[in-house]
């Protein structure tokens, strides 16, 4: 019974690790083309 919680606990939180990291990227791409944004504007 500990073996399954333990092991049904890990591949949650492994899911949940993954799926945070898609989420941060994505965050991250749409501030670098938030800053791209900003700096054509500002050249312009």
């Amino acid at each position: 019974m500990k073996r399954t919680l333990s092991l049904v606990l890990i591949s949650l939180f492994t899911l949940a690790v993954l799926t945070g990291c898609n989420t941060w990227r994505g965050v991250g791409q749409d501030i670098e083309k938030g800053g791209e944004a900003i700096q054509n504007s500002a050249n312009k």
